[in-house]
């Protein structure tokens, strides 16, 4: 295939990939510095792009991958639904999964940008909003069985059109949310990020004009094509199958499996799912959802360098299964979980099947997503009702590699390492709450010659008022798994659960999806699941051992245990129990 001929030059070229991030970095700083609620200043769970004028993203940020790859489909889904009926001026809103989007609690602002009167750009900006209406806060109902009972759905509309606010509009969307004031906060909050890439995206154009900066967006498109092409290139030619399994939280229908087929040919990948068909509970994924999930278990195995576009998908062609199916639901299923549960076994499954095509590439698995969001009345301002997803909540650990160990405190999968806990003195600040616990689960990395990442324990307690407690997610019943011969002897300790206390004393133990109501008094713990590690434990040096049981990472039971090595806290050196491979 001959390469178009374009007005490229490598100086250029440099300069307009980095306007492209710099301008992804000031939408993100932008949102963060100027949104209401901790979902997005403290937490960071948003994505910024950038779009051209075919409705391809010329730029992902290294944001939420649950966010990015789901990304795709909806901007190309929006642009269709207007057609010829998108003007200068116009901001466009969007939630619903049926037309691509991700999960309803997931919103998306896209701002067509004009140049010379044409069409050339889209700046779009997608954030997880603090509540989305329905009969649960937060937007996590348990109890939904369609879709309807989860909250706002919003399809294409228009919030600005041809420059003029439509309060209406807006109006109807705010009058169904609990969270108005932070909401409408982070409502302006992206519509002046995607005005920053609008801004930005202009003046590209007026220093370079719109040919050369065209010819430059188009040539970083291919160079991504070309780098997952060479990568594909090197994957031995076959087909490859493997399967992941969502464990049963708590729904009554059992555990249910992913399979998924992966064919290599020649630079081309097709990724076909099978999964059983929608179920009446929170967790079947539709279409733009499950693409997400699809393309992240393809990058964590490809680890391909930047530039991050849409031309790394040029080779890639995905089967979803048959509508009405876990993976490719349809209405009404309930979905709301989607992002979390069934996305990362998903990932799995994808990722699993192309390390059988190359082992050498092959990690320990990210530890799956387990959390809470709360509600409740703030009395310090009026009795004014808050409602917020605790990121903090559901941070765990990162799986091994064949070069070192997992990251400590860095998951969930979905996120892959995107959001951020923040300060516990701003969530205390923001809410009347407090946390009495937030810090690092001993033991629970998975064991291997490289150890998985540790998980966080996070415990809160609400101030004067009642609060109601929404759990969610997985790994409570299995450990994330190993890779290349890892393998733990104490699993129980790399579970995730939810803790009921009463003052110190544990009340109850929940290892499935449930809503609660706590008073003040009580506290509510969410203790994680770790990664899973690489390679034997037995060939693990005896000083990484000991190094990880003097920084608490490791107790000296498991160390013995696990890795064959007694440890003396009193010299701190450590005795092999067990011949080291």
């Amino acid at each position: 295939m001959s390469t178009p001929k374009r007005n490229v030059d490598p100086i250029t070229l440099a300069v307009v990939r980095g306007a492209l991030e710099t301008t992804q970095r000031e939408m993100s700083m932008t949102l963060e510095k100027t949104a209401r609620s901790s979902v997005f200043n403290v937490a960071h769970d948003y994505s910024n792009a950038l779009f051209n004028g075919r409705a391809e993203m010329i730029l992902q940020g290294q944001d939420i991958p649950i966010h990015l790859g789901g990304l795709m489909p909806a901007m190309k889904a929006v642009a269709a639904y207007f057609g010829d009926d998108i003007h200068e001026g116009d901001v466009i809103y969007h939630n619903d999964p049926v037309m691509m989007g991700s999960h309803i609690l997931d919103c998306c602002m896209y701002k067509p940008v004009f140049y010379q009167g044409k069409l050339m750009f889209w700046s779009v900006c997608k954030g997880h909003v603090t509540d989305i209406g329905g009969p649960v806060p937060a937007g996590y109902n348990p109890d939904a069985k369609e879709i309807y009972a989860e909250g706002l759905r919003i399809p294409p509309v228009k919030l600005y059109e041809k420059g003029k606010e439509r309060k209406d509009v807006i109006n109807f969307l705010l009058a169904n949310v609990r969270s108005r004031r932070d909401w409408e906060g982070d409502l302006r909050a992206q519509l002046g990020t995607v005005q920053i890439g609008e801004r930005n995206m202009i003046a590209l154009c007026d220093k370079y004009g719109m040919d050369q900066v065209q010819d430059c967006l188009d040539e970083l498109m291919d160079m991504a094509d070309r780098s997952m092409r060479s990568l594909i290139k090197d994957v031995p030619d076959g087909t490859y199958s493997a399967s992941a399994v969502l464990e049963d939280a708590g729904h009554g229908l059992g555990e249910l499996k992913i399979d998924a087929t992966v064919t290599i040919q020649d630079d081309t990948c097709h990724i076909a799912i099978s999964s059983p068909p929608q179920v009446p509970y929170f967790i079947n994924s539709y279409a733009g959802n499950s693409y997400s999930g699809i393309y992240l278990g393809l990058m964590m195995f490809a680890k391909v360098a930047p530039p991050y576009n849409e031309g790394l998908y040029r080779c890639v062609t995905v089967d979803l299964g048959p509508k009405g199916t876990l993976c490719n639901a349809q209405e009404p299923a309930p979905h709301v979980n989607c992002t979390t549960t069934p996305m990362e076994t998903l990932c799995d499954a994808v990722r699993l099947a192309l390390e059988k095509a190359s082992p050498e590439r092959a990690v320990g698995t990210w530890c799956h997503s387990s959390g809470v969001n709360i509600a409740g009345r703030d009395k310090r301002n009026g009795d004014e009702e808050y409602v917020t997803m605790v990121l903090a909540s559901l941070i765990g650990g990162a799986g091994a590699t064949n070069q070192q160990d997992g990251w400590n405190a860095v998951g969930p999968e979905c996120c892959f390492g995107a959001l951020t806990s923040g300060d516990i003195e701003i969530l205390e600040y923001s809410y009347p709450i407090q946390i009495h616990r937030y810090g690092l689960v001993k033991d629970s990395g998975g064991a291997g010659r490289y150890r998985g990442g540790c998980a966080t324990q996070w415990e809160v307690e609400p101030l004067d008022h009642e609060m109601t407690v929404i759990s969610f997610g997985e790994g409570r019943h299995y450990p994330a798994g190993g890779a290349n011969g890892a393998h733990s002897a104490c699993e129980e300790l790399k579970l995730g659960r939810i803790e009921r206390k009463q003052g110190d004393t544990v009340t109850e133990v929940m290892r499935s999806n449930a809503i609660i109501t706590i008073n003040p008094g009580e506290r509510v713990g969410t203790i994680n699941p770790g990664g899973g590690g690489w390679g034997n434990p037995l060939e693990r040096p005896v000083s990484d051992v000991v190094h990880d049981v003097k920084n608490g990472y490791v107790s000296p039971e498991a160390a013995e245990k696990e890795y064959g090595v007694r440890v003396d806290t009193r010299t701190w050196t450590g005795t092999p129990t067990a011949p080291r491979a």
